[in-house]
């Protein structure tokens, strides 16, 4: 049986941590940065750990 791909597009938008945590870039950093306070911006500009829920999805479409 082939192995199995990894999704392109997940691997660009997460990444495993040494402990197994997914990470994700927060959202709301792609426009309107004009109208955000700098405290906003540095806080949106963090990653974040994925929800939950969705971790299981995630692992798969990245072959963990």
């Amino acid at each position: 049986m082939p192995k199995q791909k990894t999704h392109s597009g997940s691997k660009k938008r997460f990444k495993i941590t040494g402990s197994g945590k997914i990470m994700k870039q927060q959202a709301g950093m792609r426009h309107n940065l004009e109208v955000k306070s700098s405290k906003r911006k540095a806080r949106l500009n963090e990653d974040q750990v994925l929800a939950k829920a969705d971790v299981k999805a995630v692992k798969k479409l990245l072959g963990h």
